[in-house]
């Protein structure tokens, strides 16, 4: 697979649901989903988004190893987070962007360990 492909994909994931359990677990209580305001439900909310976070580490350090150490950096702070709300948080909001990039992340851990 191709080094930027698999960058972009696992940053771009792994950023997304990331930023959606950070806003989830920002929300009152009032607006949170129902499963979050139970106690598991916050609990797999976080693990979500640590898990996310911490692939999102594991492509920064693909990418900075394997492309030029200006793509990873300005997808780090300018391409995944724009893109993410701009385009997802509008289109799916916060609740099914997590659920939908939870197994993507799962995917890209996968494909992280078998092409690096």
């Amino acid at each position: 697979m191709e080094p930027l492909v698999l960058f972009l994909l696992s940053g771009f994931v792994s950023m997304s649901a990331a930023l959606s359990a950070g806003a989830i677990n920002k929300l009152p209580d009032e607006q949170k989903p129902p499963f979050a305001l139970q106690r598991s439900g916050q609990l797999w909310v976080v693990m979500i988004g640590n898990f996310a976070a911490l692939t999102l580490l594991g492509a920064m350090a693909y990418g900075f190893r394997l492309l030029d150490w200006w793509i990873p950096l300005l997808c780090i702070f300018l391409t995944f987070p724009v893109a993410h709300l701009v385009l997802l948080q509008p289109l799916l909001g916060h609740v099914r962007t997590l659920f939908v990039m939870a197994p993507l992340v799962l995917a890209s851990i996968a494909a992280l360990y078998t092409y690096w």
